[in-house]
């Protein structure tokens, strides 16, 4: 058994994200943590120049992201899907939001293990864990064991569809790297009648306002994290053919600024810097 890459330098960023989600109200309130307070204040300053001079900034596109998703999950829940796991989930809510909403559903959250314990320790304390709520710890590169991908989507009833969610991980990795990730999970959904994946990703497309702003970003955000942040693709046709390589029967991408009508969302000045990206596997 070969040995799981370490995805711990990422773990930080979930005290900021979670602190947005209770700031813009989409979280309940004990989901707060001093260390995401002190964060999102002190990179308040950046925020205000971006959302000004560039017309958006981080907080406008982890709302975008999160009430996208959200929308989407809705939509396939309505339409029959009862299973969802949410890798590396962090301090997001929306396992607990959704699992209030819907009694039917069951909800898996996974993360690597400090910040698992962490966030079952928290739904433990406000009683809202239960059989069909649950946090389990995963490394997305562990190729068997209890770490492993296959012993997550274990515990479901495999008779059943399912949706697999990722926010805020994918750009954090090469895409040689998250694609061994990716064919993985193409691979596990086959156990599944139907099985789709919905993730953000930051593509860097030719001719984009602030290309340039962006790769420099890119590279502080990998420094402070010492991960290797990477922008995969350069044109929808190039993801939605990588995503059929790997093994997925097709692939939806969704722009924000398609949904400013139909969601509560901040818009960006030009086209938002964010995609969510639908990847399908089974009938």
């Amino acid at each position: 058994m070969s040995e799981p890459r370490d995805t711990s330098s990422i773990s930080f960023t979930a005290l900021y994200t979670g602190h947005v989600w209770t700031r813009d109200g989409i979280s309940a309130p004990f989901f707060r943590t001093r260390g995401g307070a002190f964060l999102y204040g002190a990179l308040a300053p950046f925020e205000y120049v971006g959302r000004h001079i560039v017309g958006g900034n981080i907080r406008t596109f982890l709302l975008q992201r999160h009430h996208l998703i959200d929308h989407r999950l809705h939509q396939l829940i309505e339409s029959g899907v009862s299973q969802v796991v949410e890798i590396a989930c962090g301090l997001s809510p929306r396992g607990h939001r959704f699992c209030q909403q819907y009694p039917q559903l069951t909800y898996i959250e996974t993360d690597l293990p400090d910040m698992a314990r962490r966030k079952q320790q928290l739904l433990k304390e406000h009683q809202v864990l239960s059989d069909r709520h649950r946090v389990m710890p995963i490394n997305i590169f562990a190729e068997d064991g209890e770490l492993s991908l296959d012993h997550v989507l274990g515990q479901l009833d495999q008779s059943k569809p399912v949706v697999v969610i990722t926010e805020g991980l994918v750009n954090y990795f090469p895409l040689p790297v998250i694609s061994e990730f990716w064919k993985t999970l193409a691979t596990a959904l086959k156990a599944f009648p139907q099985g789709t994946y919905l993730t953000d990703n930051y593509p860097l497309y030719r001719g984009m306002p602030f290309y340039r702003t962006l790769k420099v970003l890119g590279n502080m955000l990998g420094a402070v994290s010492r991960s290797q942040v990477g922008f995969h693709f350069h044109a929808d046709d190039e993801a939605i053919n990588h995503f059929k390589q790997l093994g997925f029967d097709d692939l939806k991408i969704h722009n924000p600024a398609n949904y400013y009508d139909q969601l509560p969302i901040p818009e960006t000045r030009g086209n938002p810097m964010v995609r969510i990206m639908e990847a399908y596997k089974g009938s």
